[in-house]
């Protein structure tokens, strides 16, 4: 959509700084450049390790990025395929965005030389090769090693993304070419991604939201959500609540929306005759569509959407407590208390049993040929090899003496989760204890999705009220896999308790959306998955002349999709206000000097908070302009035949100087424009010369700060005592 943004009153406030006193060294003008923000970013993903491509093809490459110790970690970090025309500083730095420079970084200005946490890195034959930066190798290569920490030098990687990257340096701030970001993690922390600014939560920040309740199943025991069919299978007993139906056995539901597809109420029974049976354990899915379920006391039975009844055997021996799939697609494993067994679904004969010590309650992990068997009340997990069917090791349960929780396996890591009491205790592959989960309520279920790496548990209040500990909601928690740090908010699951049975989750691939009984209450609640806008695509600083035709473009995504307004700021971000009518990711409008300096931002909002891009400056010259002596546009500075060119002067050289601003002293054109001052003395048009500057403008203007700019760096620099002048082979590599 297109859009004019209102012309305040006049051209915003600026001016010409006074000429500043020479700095002595660039390890000064770095100094004073170290909180200049300007610039982009090139996205990557986060991962441990991770490789990024930059702009320009180079390969970026940091040995560690997630789990990271915030007190302080040693990262290697190498590159391939830069250029040997720009130095370059790698370091750790809050990612800003696309086309945003990263900054602030950690380290800040070193002056003394004795930092570790950022390096410099310059092409061959480079003057400050040596004691002040590193070359760089055949092909534009380097193998340096940096220490990073989570908060320090205004960096706080616990309120905002970070990224290790590589920037240009000092001599070329606004060259957003060298640009390339890995995001990093520390200790706790999802990786960070480059998702502008949260303003009530983080970007990106993901929560669920209860959706619907399905009440059409009586009292859910158990839930498979099937891999094929889609379908959603449920377990369940009658509700005494609804005394005209008997709703015991297997319910189909639709997920979406958690209406009644097939009801198998009816099972065969220890004579083989068929009667009303509840369908208490959901061992697994059958292919296709349908399961494989236990109903009391020992029936093994499976049915589909649209069966009439299930087909089962009546095992003997004691009731069944707990089935999962065999090894073969012909049997079931069941555990009758102590006692497992591996049975063939058709004939109820057991191929093979194991008598353990005690316990009732057991996870296979047929990835990694392993069983695990929980006896709680000895405080004890066995593992049981599925192809000599004989255990393999037993391991403590601590605090498990006389508790009822749940044993699930993470098919992604082969990680064992046991619910005891109010802990999860999580152990890998081959029995270590890697790490217990306190929460406030009952562990009563766990459940897996492979596809994003997350782990969902289902806590259930005890539901006795005269217990402080209790108050009638249980909660849903999330949690990454591998550290085990929370993936989500919590959410609140009211009402749900433990007094009439344990809950139960089903979890959509992709983790779209979790599914969790409530047998108290007699329904299932459906959560989605919701997540605050994280921008993808930001706007850039714009350059414009007056009545020229600009946009800016934002982009965003969040779950529900994000709505997005434009917002302008006249006062340099102080206030701001809407672009009227301004609701599309492009903003379009017709720039006038009135608007130079103006300020813009896009701010995106859905149900689960609001995300803005960083603000954006739009510059606006005058329309017309004359060239003088030369091929400079004359816009907006001093420039032409004999002009004198300011010891702060920003143009860009090959322009002349355009929309610089220039003060007296530094390079003396000629016939023609003025290039950067301070630049090795190129000249723009004919018979122009520049000569060394003499004021300590010419390091500064390299950067494309302004003078006015730089002036008031230096003097708040100097009001905290910083500014120290130094010999030129004292080590700037901290001052990005």
């Amino acid at each position: 959509m297109t859009s004019t943004p209102g012309t305040a009153p006049g051209t915003p406030a600026g001016g010409r700084g006074r000429p500043i006193r020479r700095a002595g060294t660039a390890a000064v003008a770095a100094l004073l450049l170290a909180g200049i923000p300007v610039g982009a970013a090139v996205s990557a993903d986060a991962g441990t390790p991770k490789t990024a491509t930059g702009p320009q093809g180079q390969k970026l490459t940091v040995s560690a990025t997630a789990g990271l110790d915030p007190d302080g970690q040693k990262v290697r970090v190498t590159g391939e395929g830069y250029g040997l025309t720009t130095g370059i500083y790698v370091a750790l730095c809050k990612d800003n965005g696309d086309n945003r420079v990263p900054s602030p970084c950690l380290g800040g200005a070193d002056m003394s030389g004795g930092s570790k946490t950022s390096q410099w890195i310059v092409p061959p034959g480079d003057p400050y090769e040596g004691d002040l930066a590193s070359a760089f190798g055949p092909g534009g290569t380097f193998d340096v090693e940096i220490e990073i920490t989570q908060k320090g030098d205004g960096l706080d990687c616990a309120e905002v993304a970070c990224s290790v990257v590589t920037r240009a340096d000092h001599r070329a701030a606004g060259n957003r070419t060298q640009d390339v970001r890995i995001p990093v993690a520390f200790a706790g922390q999802e990786p960070g991604e480059p998702g502008g600014e949260g303003v009530d939560v983080p970007a990106g920040t993901v929560s669920y939201k209860a959706a619907a309740d399905f009440t059409s199943a009586g009292k859910p025991l158990d839930l498979l959500l099937h891999p094929e069919s889609k379908k959603l299978y449920v377990g369940a007993d009658n509700l005494p609540d609804t005394a005209d139906v008997d709703e015991r056995g297997l319910h189909v539901l639709n997920p979406e929306d958690g209406k009644v597809e097939s009801w198998i109420s009816q099972a065969p029974g220890s004579t083989g005759e068929l009667r009303a049976s509840a369908a208490a354990r959901i061992a697994g899915p059958l292919p296709g569509d349908g399961v494989v379920y236990n109903y009391p006391l020992r029936g093994v039975g499976s049915a589909k959407a649209g069966d009439a009844s299930a087909k089962g055997v009546w095992l003997a021996g004691s009731t069944i407590t707990d089935i999962a799939p065999g090894t073969t697609k012909d049997t079931v494993l069941v555990a009758q208390g102590a006692k497992l067994s591996e049975i063939e679904r058709a004939t109820g004969t057991a191929v093979r049993s194991l008598t353990l010590p005690g316990g009732a309650q057991f996870a296979t992990d047929p990835e990694r040929g392993a069983l695990w068997y929980s006896d709680f009340t000895a405080g004890k997990l066995h593992r049981v090899d599925l192809a000599s069917f004989a255990v393999t090791g037993s391991f403590d349960l601590p605090g498990a003496q006389g508790a009822t929780g749940f044993t699930e396996t993470d098919p992604a890591t082969g990680a064992v989760w046991v619910g005891v009491n109010r802990s999860v205790l999580v152990f890998d592959a081959a029995g270590k204890l890697l790490k217990t989960l306190v929460g406030k309520d009952l562990a009563r279920d766990a459940a897996f999705d492979t596809a994003t790496g997350r782990a969902y548990v289902a806590w259930q209040d005890g539901g006795d009220l005269s217990d402080p500990a209790n108050d009638n909601n249980g909660t849903l928690t999330v949690y990454d896999n591998e550290d085990f740090a929370v993936a989500a908010k919590d959410v609140s699951l009211p009402g749900n308790h433990s007094q009439a049975g344990s809950a139960s989750l089903a979890v959509e691939p992709g983790g779209s959306a979790v599914y969790v009984t409530s047998p108290a209450e007699g329904k299932i609640t459906k959560l989605v998955r919701q997540v605050s806008p994280l921008v993808t695509r930001a706007p850039a600083d714009l350059t414009a002349k007056d009545g020229e035709e600009v946009s800016l473009t934002a982009e965003a995504e969040g779950t529900p999709e994000p709505t997005v307004r434009w917002q302008v700021s006249t006062d340099g971000s102080q206030t701001w206000k809407d672009v009227e009518g301004a609701s599309a990711s492009t903003l379009t409008f017709t720039a006038r000097t009135a608007q130079d300096g103006y300020r813009y931002r896009a701010e995106f909002r859905n149900d689960v908070g609001t995300t803005r891009t960083a603000p954006v400056t739009l510059t606006v010259t005058a329309a017309t302009g004359g060239d003088s002596g030369g091929n400079g546009d004359t816009s907006n500075g001093t420039d032409g035949s004999g002009s004198t060119g300011g010891a702060g002067s920003t143009g860009d050289g090959s322009a002349g100087g355009d929309s610089g601003t220039q003060s007296a002293g530094g390079s003396t054109g000629g016939s023609g424009s003025t290039g950067t001052a301070g630049s090795t003395g190129s000249t723009v048009g004919g018979g122009g010369t520049e000569t060394a500057a003499t004021s300590g403008g010419g390091s500064l203007a390299a950067t494309g700060a302004t003078v006015m700019s730089v002036t008031l760096a230096a003097a708040a620099l100097v009001g905290a005592g910083v500014l120290v002048h130094r010999r030129a082979r004292r080590r700037t590599e901290g001052a990005l």
